[in-house]
């Protein structure tokens, strides 16, 4: 599938607007954006800490609204922005919903199932394997991350 920067572009900085709303609620600063071309289809945030819900991650409810509301499970036009890469569960859910491309920012050294850890999206054991771009605006995401956490724990000393 063709990559389109500008438009990668934009999706991201929506996807880090998300993200910083998130850090002001307390939530850990990932945000996500499903588009179709130049069409956004769902933004979401990290939401764990207000629904108290292991799985509401940024890319998962991303996913899951994108769906709603094309009126199907399956978004194989599509593109999965994700400020973070995805974990185990999020690479999973973007394999299922049979993204068609996933675009991330920061790589994550602890649980990124897309290239990091393991590559869920590139594995060829799977039934399809999907397209994947990191470090778009890479440093924004990580500053943010950062000054999150370093924030937690001033507050926590």
């Amino acid at each position: 599938m063709e990559s389109q920067p500008a438009t990668d572009l934009a999706m991201m900085r929506l996807a880090l607007d998300a993200a910083a709303e998130a850090a002001g609620r307390g939530e850990v600063p990932v945000g996500a954006v499903v588009a179709c071309g130049e069409e956004v289809v769902s933004v979401a945030a990290n939401e764990r800490e207000a629904t108290k819900d292991p799985t509401a991650h940024a890319e998962l409810l991303a996913i899951r609204r994108a769906s709603e509301s094309l009126g199907g499970w399956r978004l194989s036009g599509c593109t999965l922005y994700a400020t973070l890469e995805p974990c185990p569960m999020c690479a999973g859910a973007a394999h299922a919903a049979r993204i068609a491309r996933i675009v991330y920012a920061a790589p994550d050294p602890k649980a990124g199932y897309a290239g990091t850890l393991h590559n869920t999206p590139q594995d060829t054991r799977l039934n399809h394997v999907i397209p994947v771009r990191s470090g778009l605006l890479a440093e924004e995401a990580a500053t943010l991350l950062k000054s999150f956490f370093r924030s937690r724990r001033r507050k926590t000393l």
